[in-house]
């Protein structure tokens, strides 16, 4: 298994690093560019997923920040808020707060307890939420 760093409550995995089978981690998790699930993550704190990088099952966090062009095969599920930068691709998304897609990110369906907003042209679902904010086309 790959090298994780702990500092405090965060975890930092390392740059490129593969992890097979399925990933818990008890605190916010920092993972670098191109690096690689195989099976399901679960983050109790804030998750900030590098570009590039892929998780093979579903996610489970805090709240999530998902970098431009990674991919996420599975469900994202948060309790709090969810950003999808630049052309990320994701099956679904349901969060607890704001949801804010990117331009290019392609999901399906987007259910939120608060606002969707939009930068730019996706690819989507469904979105369901409290409001919707379309910025640029």
């Amino acid at each position: 298994m790959p090298t994780i760093i702990r500092n405090g409550d965060t975890f930092f995995a390392q740059k490129g690093a593969y992890f097979e089978g399925n990933v818990k981690i008890d605190g916010n998790f920092v993972v670098p560019a191109r690096t690689h699930f195989w099976g399901r993550l679960t983050v109790t704190g804030t998750l900030e997923l590098g570009p590039r990088s892929s998780v093979a099952g579903d996610v489970t966090c805090w709240s999530a920040i998902i970098g431009g062009q990674s991919r996420i095969k599975g469900r994202l599920v948060a309790h709090g808020d969810v950003t999808l930068l630049d052309h990320a691709v994701v099956h679904s998304v349901q969060a607890g707060g704001k949801v804010i897609l990117r331009t290019g990110v392609s999901v399906g369906d987007v259910t939120s307890n608060d606002t969707i907003i939009i930068h730019g042209r996706i690819k989507s679902g469904k979105l369901l939420g409290k409001n919707m904010k379309v910025i640029g086309n």
